[in-house]
C-alpha cells in the first residue's frame, strides 16, 4: 500500500522512548501511522468552507490545530488558557454564521467549561465543533490530564452529538461530517502520529452508524475509539485459540445506533463484550447495557465490560498503564479467555 507524505511507520522496539511517546503514542511497534490527521483534514475542508474557523486554548500544537493555524492564520484565534472564554467565543462566532472548531484537552472541556458548553452552545443548538485531545487513558500525565469520565459527563447533555473515532483514516472522514452536521459536536480526538487501521477493511464513516468490521460466531466485541483497534488485534490473537471474534465499531456514542446494536447483540451463541477507553461508569458500556435491558434483549452467553476502573489512575508510560488497567490487547484477550 502506497504511503502518503503524512504517513509513516511507528518506531520499532529497542528505540528510545521520548516523552511525547509516553504521553500520547498509541501505535504499536511498526504500525502504520499518519501525522496530524485532524489538522490536515480541517485545512482541506477550509479550502471550500470560508465559514470554518479554528480556536485554541493555548494548546494548538497539542490538538494538531497548529496545522490549520499555519495554513489559515487569519481564521485562527488563540484564546489563551481560558476554556470558558474559548467556548463562549466559539458560541459567539457560531451566532455570526461561522463554523468554529474549538480545541483543547478533553479534561478541560468536560470539567472546566461544562456549563458554558451546555448553556451557550448546546441549549442554543449552535454549530460549534468541540475537538478534544487526550480522551480516556491516552496520556501518562495522571488524573489532571486523563479524561476518563468525559463521556459520562457529556452523554446527558441535550443536542450534543458525541464521536469517538478509531484511527487516522476515520478522523479524516469525521471532520467534514462534523462540519456538515447541524448542531454542536464533541469529538474525542486522537492527535499526533495516529495509527491507521480501518483503511484495510474498506471502512467508511457515517455519522450515527455502527458498523461490523469483522464477523465472528463466539464473541461480539462492541467497541469505540482506540478500543476498536485493540479489538481487532484481539480477534487475530484469539483465532489461534479457535475463538471467533466479531467486532462492531460504534464511533457515534450519541445518538447511538440502537437498531444495529440490538440486531448484533441479539444474535444467539455469542458472548457480548463492550470495550471502551473510558471508565466503566456512564460510558458506552452502560449505554449499551441500558439499551439491551430496555428492549428485553439479553445475550444468551452473557454481557461483560472492558473499560477503565472507577478510580483516579496512575501516571506513567502508556503501554504499562493500558496493561495495568485492562485495555491493552493482551489484557483484553486474557479477560475474554477467562469469561469463555
Amino acid at each position: 500500500m502506497r504511503r502518503s507524505k503524512y504517513e509513516k511507520p511507528a518506531p520499532r522496539e529497542g528505540g528510545s522512548l521520548k516523552t511525547s511517546a509516553m504521553i500520547a503514542s498509541l501505535a504499536a511497534p511498526g504500525q502504520r501511522t499518519k501525522a496530524a490527521p485532524f489538522g490536515h483534514a480541517l485545512v482541506e475542508l477550509a479550502k471550500t468552507r470560508p465559514d470554518i474557523v479554528g480556536l485554541s486554548a493555548d494548546l494548538s500544537k497539542y490538538t494538531d490545530l497548529h496545522i490549520f493555524a499555519q495554513a489559515h492564520p487569519e481564521r485562527f484565534y488563540q484564546m489563551g488558557m481560558a476554556e470558558q472564554l474559548l467556548m463562549s467565543a466559539a458560541a459567539g462566532l457560531a451566532r455570526e454564521g461561522f463554523t468554529p472548531f474549538a480545541t483543547t484537552y478533553a479534561v478541560f472541556a468536560a470539567r472546566r467549561a461544562y456549563d458554558f458548553i451546555c448553556l451557550a452552545i448546546a441549549e442554543e443548538n449552535l454549530d460549534v465543533k468541540i475537538a478534544c485531545a487526550l480522551p480516556g487513558l491516552t496520556t501518562g500525565y495522571g488524573p489532571s490530564h486523563q479524561a476518563t469520565e468525559d463521556l459520562a459527563i457529556f452523554r446527558g447533555m441535550p443536542n450534543l452529538t458525541i464521536i469517538d473515532p478509531c484511527d487516522a483514516h476515520e478522523i479524516e472522514q469525521v471532520v467534514p461530517a462534523m462540519a456538515a452536521h447541524k448542531g454542536p459536536v464533541y469529538l474525542r480526538l486522537l492527535r499526533g502520529n495516529v495509527p491507521l487501521v480501518l483503511d484495510e477493511y474498506g471502512y467508511t464513516f457515517e455519522l450515527g452508524k455502527a458498523k461490523t468490521i469483522r464477523d465472528g460466531r463466539d464473541v461480539l466485541v462492541i467497541a469505540s475509539g482506540l478500543m476498536t483497534m485493540r479489538a481487532l488485534e484481539v480477534a487475530d490473537a484469539l483465532r489461534d485459540d479457535r475463538i471467533d471474534v466479531a467486532v462492531l465499531h460504534v464511533p457515534t456514542i450519541k445518538p447511538l445506533d440502537e437498531a444495529t446494536i440490538l440486531r448484533e447483540a441479539g444474535r444467539g451463541g455469542r458472548l457480548v463484550v463492550v470495550a471502551e477507553n473510558h471508565t466503566v461508569i456512564g460510558g458506552l458500556g452502560e449505554a449499551v447495557a441500558g439499551l439491551l435491558m430496555r428492549n428485553g434483549t439479553m445475550p444468551e452467553c452473557g454481557f461483560r465490560q472492558i473499560g477503565l476502573p472507577d478510580e483516579f489512575l496512575d501516571a506513567g508510560a502508556l503501554p504499562t498503564l493500558h496493561d495495568r488497567y485492562g485495555i491493552s490487547a493482551a489484557a483484553m484477550a486474557r479477560s475474554i479467555r477467562g469469561w469463555l
